[in-house]
């Protein structure tokens, strides 16, 4: 018969959380490519990428691509995922999806037992919980806004001195 997870030691827990996580980049990708996400495709000289703000490495697929590649080498993919995975919400046309797509977000990125756990104040916790009650297209407004704030402040200068960010910028216009 099989025994609760709270049986099994702390590693082995561990390993399953972040197995789960990296399978849900892996499908967040995939997703994310067959719904064709809207960014612009074409390919861009040096000196547009050498001069990105954050917003438009974001609003870039050959950007989006390099800053996610490197926060997944930093072990912190699931930011981007989030900020993608709201835009995706916010885009949203059936109001009827609104419940279930909100409710996966949270489980996923917001819950404190989450797979892929974002780094959130208590109080932007509490009151994305209390914006699920009724989700609006809003509802995680304050939340992406503060990981946007963390990737730009905290990951985005530390992109900029990485081997990433060095390929990108010399890769060879095709």
């Amino acid at each position: 018969m099989c025994r609760s997870l709270e049986h099994l030691p702390n590693t082995c827990l561990e390993r399953a959380k972040e197995l789960k996580a990296r399978f849900g980049s892996f499908l967040l990708k995939q997703e994310l490519n067959i719904m064709g996400h809207s960014q612009k495709t074409e390919k861009l000289m040096l000196e547009d990428r050498q001069s990105w703000s954050f917003h438009e490495l974001l609003a870039h697929k050959e950007g989006q691509c390099a800053f996610t590649t490197f926060l997944s080498s930093e072990y912190s993919e699931e930011n981007i995922a989030f900020y993608l995975a709201c835009e995706d919400y916010r885009n949203t046309k059936s109001s009827s999806k609104l419940c279930s797509k909100a409710r996966k977000i949270y489980e996923e990125f917001i819950a404190s037992d989450a797979p892929r756990e974002v780094n959130l104040d208590h109080e932007t916790r509490t009151i994305t919980l209390k914006n699920m009650e009724q989700p609006t297209l809003s509802c995680f407004n304050l939340a992406q806004s503060k990981i946007y704030a963390l990737m730009e402040k905290d990951c985005y200068p530390r992109f900029l001195k990485s081997a990433v960010y060095q390929e990108l910028i010399t890769q060879h216009v095709g």
